[in-house]
């Protein structure tokens, strides 16, 4: 698809038809949850700066000229390039935002007020707008200013102390939890401030820091040492109150097998002809099972070592024993689970590639309709349009620099 080539999302076409969302997102962190947004029905106009746009259009590797990084998570919206360095740019967001419902930044705290587009100075315009703020540490505390990035965020939240196994260095969590959880609180928060909205006619600044929803996300460690004063530990697969609920080999390819109850246990036991562990004193219940991780592990290793994977999968799952294969990411994208919930968002036919789809379903349970990521500034002309600038206007702005 050529640079001249526009696709604009269809109006009406999810929940949140209807609803006009201003994305001054970079990275990963905002633009994530205006993707959500987007695909749930949102207008969403994504503000770029001029030349070069979003830093991710620059990673490799690309599809269809467009980097596959940026392509992703940038699905559902509409492009344009604005100089928010220059007034004629700073009034063209200002007039943006006039008539919109959301706001979603997650630049460093005080950027959007340098520019003049904080939330005081915008909420004065449009007192109804819900201005959400992604960032690092929040916009308080010491560490405000400081930059952030996923890594840094699970290495300062405990994360990664727990992430890996006993022996190893510290590992980071294989997908970016740090962004994407910030931008999942950051949507909850959104939608619950247009609840609010409903009711009040009132807007609201939105803050959140990914540190802190790293921490949220870090629940039931952070209970446990709260509450028992033991530092939690990384356990490789293995649970840390739960027995069996791990990986183990196979004579080929691993499994997992998780037994949360006494009835699993005994199923499980009873499954893989070992139906004396069930008697043994030392597995009575998931505490012993815990408490005597290490003789029961060296039992289960040498039974799950003993047939394949298919085969103990086969076994497991007619024993109704929660189990899984561990899959590569093409395994799992192959499953046939995947292709029955249309988990593959294919947008080839758009000049773009495949990703994985929005899961939430609404509804028929159709899968929601998703349109390629926008060239940089290809709305450009039509959003000014919206704004009633004219053709003339556009040219000028454009031979300033502005757009």
């Amino acid at each position: 698809m050529s640079n001249t080539d526009t696709v604009t999302p269809e109006p009406g076409s999810g929940p949140l038809a209807g609803i006009r969302v201003i994305d001054f997102t970079h990275m990963l962190a905002g633009p994530y949850a205006t993707w959500i947004l987007g695909a749930l029905g949102a207008d969403v106009i994504k503000v770029e700066r001029p030349e070069t746009g979003d830093f991710t259009r620059a990673i490799e590797p690309r599809i269809g000229g467009e980097s596959v990084y940026f392509a992703s998570v940038n699905r559902n919206k509409r492009s344009i390039t604005v100089n928010l360095k220059s007034e004629d740019g700073r009034a063209i967001a200002r007039k943006l935002v006039v008539d919109a419902d959301i706001l979603v930044e997650n630049n460093r705290p005080g950027v959007m007020d340098r520019l003049e587009l904080g939330y005081e100075a915008l909420s004065a315009i449009n007192p109804g707008l819900v201005y959400a703020s992604i960032s690092g540490f929040g916009q308080t505390g010491p560490l405000r200013d400081r930059p952030a990035f996923d890594m840094v965020i699970q290495a300062m939240s405990g994360m990664m102390s727990i992430t890996g196994t006993p022996e190893g260095p510290p590992v980071r969590v294989g997908t970016s939890l740090g962004d994407i959880g910030s931008s999942l609180f950051g949507t909850v928060g959104i939608l619950a401030a247009l609840q609010e909205r409903n009711r009040t006619g009132k807007g609201a600044a939105i803050d959140v820091a990914m540190l802190d929803s790293q921490l949220a996300i870090l629940e039931n460690a952070i209970a446990r040492w709260f509450n028992t004063g033991q530092r939690p530990q990384p356990l490789g697969s293995r649970h840390p109150m739960v027995a069996p609920f791990q990986a183990f080999a196979t004579s080929d390819e691993p499994i997992v097998v998780c037994v949360d109850t006494a009835a699993q246990w005994q199923r499980l036991c009873d499954a893989i002809g070992r139906p004396e562990l069930i008697g043994d004193p030392r597995f009575a219940d998931s505490n012993d099972r815990v408490r005597n991780h290490a003789e029961l592990e060296p039992e289960l290793m040498r039974t799950f070592a003993t047939r394949s994977r298919d085969e103990w999968l086969s076994v497991l799952e007619a024993a109704d024993v929660p189990c899984g294969s561990v899959n590569a990411i093409d395994q799992a994208m192959a499953l046939d689970q995947v292709a029955a919930r249309d988990m593959i968002s294919d947008l080839a036919d758009q000049g773009s590639g495949q990703f994985v789809a929005m899961p939430i379903r609404m509804g028929s349970q159709e899968p929601l309709i998703e349109l390629r990521a926008p060239h940089l500034g290809e709305h450009t002309g039509e959003v000014l349009s919206e704004l009633d600038y004219s053709a003339a206007d556009v040219e000028r702005l454009r031979a300033s620099g502005a757009v």
